[in-house]
């Protein structure tokens, strides 16, 4: 079992910048803590996401870290010229000397793509073409590429990745439909269920990776993510947890509230209790959270555990004590499950 962190970077109060550095503080105790990666989203014109440019703020990871992993999880390929994209990859490749975690995927927001001016019925079809183009570019001298949303002849490439033939893919699923493709595609994955419906698909995905001829010693990741809390006391913790949760789901709902429409999936449970009850919401002293850490995941299958450590308005301290705490008392014994 391996850990790594995601961060929605959710707004925290009225001070960006003080945000910003905190976090690169608490990353650098990420590092230091023994966790593999930290994954960053990306989302526009919403408080769940204050770092709409995951390169701006991953390039600052890249200087303040030395062994860690990074990368967006995900960039949103619908929002980006495939060229530009395919100079930054390179450049936070290059920067971090061979740590980029490349997540893609389309925008799951309508309103976020819809603002702009991308038609969300042609985002899986944009999405496919704009992800061939990028791969291209990452493995080819010159890029050649006729299709309906992009052409391209005779391209110089002059940037190239440290990672060859392009650093690792990620990309987060939340249904079981997609295992299949995306075990024959070789992607780490983060699936957004709870920990049963995650069984059935890393189960599928092994299936067909072995139906590839591939072997399991070079099986991607498999992940979910989850809110986590340590604290001293099962109390301080989900107190701490259930605070800082609900500012977290109301940045989560912000722009489809404003559109008067629910999610288009109740992946996460509004109600703070039954979000706990189903495991996404850790909350916990050191020994309650390992528990259900071991439990969950040993349901779930996985190989890598995500956690969602920074949310809502949980301070720097609170943070820092939970990073710690995970580090001495939890993830040394889940590391051999």
């Amino acid at each position: 079992m391996q850990f790594g962190i995601f961060d929605h970077m959710d707004r925290a109060g009225p001070d960006l910048g003080s945000q910003f550095e905190d976090r690169l503080k608490l990353i650098e105790g990420y590092e230091a803590a023994g966790f593999r990666g930290y994954h960053l989203a990306e989302h526009h014109a919403t408080p769940l996401g204050m770092a709409p440019s995951p390169s701006v703020f991953l390039a600052a990871v890249a200087q303040r870290t030395r062994r860690l992993r990074f990368g967006p999880l995900v960039y949103t390929l619908n929002l980006y010229h495939p060229l530009r994209l395919i100079d930054e990859i390179c450049m936070l490749d290059q920067m971090s000397g061979g740590r980029l975690e490349l997540g893609v995927g389309r925008g799951i927001s309508p309103y976020e793509v819809g603002y702009y001016g991308v038609d969300p019925v042609s985002g899986p079809e944009r999405f496919g073409e704009a992800l061939a183009v990028i791969l291209k570019g990452l493995t080819q001298p010159r890029l050649d590429h006729f299709g309906k949303h992009f052409s391209f002849v005779d391209v110089p490439m002059e940037l190239r990745p440290v990672q060859r033939p392009h650093p690792p893919l990620w990309y987060g699923a939340n249904s079981i439909d997609s295992a299949e493709r995306l075990a024959r595609q070789g992607c780490n994955v983060v699936i957004g269920l709870e920990a049963s419906a995650v069984r059935g698909f890393v189960d599928a995905y092994r299936r067909t990776w072995r139906e590839t001829g591939r072997s399991d010693a070079d099986m991607p990741l498999l992940g979910f993510s989850r809110h986590v809390v340590v604290a001293d006391t099962d109390g301080e913790a989900r107190d701490a947890a259930r605070r800082a949760f609900a500012l977290w789901y109301d940045a989560l709902i912000h722009l489809w509230r404003a559109h008067g429409v629910g999610l288009p999936r109740q992946l996460i449970p509004a109600d703070f209790e039954e979000a706990r009850a189903r495991g996404y919401i850790v909350a916990g002293s050191a020994a309650s959270v390992r528990d259900r850490l071991r439990a969950d995941n040993a349901v779930a299958g996985i190989t890598y555990c995500l956690c969602r450590l920074a949310f809502g308005d949980l301070s720097f301290a609170e943070v820092s004590r939970s990073t710690r705490l995970m580090a001495q008392e939890v993830m040394p014994a889940l590391a051999d499950t």
